[in-house]
């Protein structure tokens, strides 16, 4: 049975905003991987591994997998923490 997983990805170094992060990933989790003796890469005979599946919320996304019989976990995005700093605050000691 494919095994995959639910997340919103986190944002890249080179993004200052998170606009484009709305979209659910349903990613499917490779079968066995080995690494290549002669380069050191890790490869698979598994293709679902490159597989990543965008959705426009988390309840399409398991609607999805309910109905291909793919087991799945979700990852739930961690709560965001707001440091509310003025200006003034570089200048002043605490």
């Amino acid at each position: 049975m494919k095994k995959a997983k639910i997340y919103i990805p986190t944002k890249t170094a080179m993004q200052s905003g998170r606009g484009k992060l709305k979209k659910w990933i349903l990613e499917f989790e490779t079968k066995d991987p080995t690494i290549n003796p002669m380069m050191g890469w890790e490869s698979s005979n598994d293709t679902m591994g490159e597989v990543k599946l965008e959705f426009p919320n988390k309840e399409k996304a398991i609607e999805y997998a309910k109905q291909n019989n793919i087991n799945f976990t979700i990852i739930e995005p961690k709560p965001r923490k707001f440091v509310i700093k003025s200006y003034a605050d570089n200048f002043t000691k605490n």
